[in-house]
């Protein structure tokens, strides 16, 4: 079994004909916290979507959780995200149920049946972002911080391989900005491989880590000075 989860070779990015990124090499191993940085408009989100299955991979070799992005049909994508945790800057819950209900409708779509199983697991990834108390709360009732922690227990759900967080701090102050990412940081910690885009500086420099950068149309690996 390979340790490597994301392995790009000579990878064009692509958003309709518009080339963003080209000459992409990257591996991410299991187990790494990996930082995606760079200006907006410089390919982050669309690195981000063609990893998972949102943009085709039209040129250069992508394998990531053992999907080979380049043969990757559209009857793959809901098998690739279930190996993937997705977790957005906007949170994207569903306003109309509350927590325990948004992560029942996530696990009924990936194939849960077991309703004694399905509320063990959200119970377990709930306790895992300090929410256990908060599954009967609509996301409304909760504050930002609160409703990306739970965004981030979604991502758990499946044990995913790889968790792929698009600016996951992007709509919160630094205080709760801070917090979300310990809890990414104890996630990370237990084992799990992160790609966490963000423009948040004061994180990194905060909680140090690879970190890749895109920039003129190019995806490179920054040697971060020590502070």
């Amino acid at each position: 079994m390979s340790n490597t989860v994301l392995h790009l070779k000579d990878a064009s990015i692509y958003q309709r004909e518009t080339l963003i990124l080209s000459e992409v090499n990257i591996e991410i191993q299991k187990g790494e916290f990996v930082y995606l940085i760079g200006k907006t408009g410089t390919g982050k989100s669309s690195f981000m979507k063609t990893l998972y299955g949102d943009l085709p991979l039209i040129e250069g070799e992508g394998n990531i959780v053992d999907y080979d992005l380049r043969k990757l049909k559209e009857k793959d994508i809901p098998f690739l995200r279930r190996k993937l945790g997705v977790v957005f800057q906007d949170f994207k819950l569903l306003n109309d149920r509350n927590v325990n209900e948004n992560l029942i409708f996530v696990l009924k779509a990936t194939g849960w049946k077991d309703r004694a199983a399905m509320d063990q697991k959200i119970a377990e990834v709930l306790k895992k972002v300090g929410m256990e108390t908060k599954g009967f709360k609509n996301p409304f009732q909760l504050s930002g911080g609160e409703q990306q922690r739970i965004a981030i227990a979604r991502a758990l759900l499946n044990d995913p391989e790889l968790i792929l967080a698009d600016e996951p701090t992007g709509n919160l102050d630094p205080q709760t900005s801070v917090e979300v990412m310990e809890v990414l940081q104890q996630i990370s910690k237990n084992g799990k491989t992160i790609l966490m885009a963000t423009h948040d500086y004061a994180l990194l420099l905060k909680y140090p880590s690879k970190t890749l950068k895109c920039d003129g149309q190019k995806v490179f690996e920054v040697v971060q000075k020590t502070v």
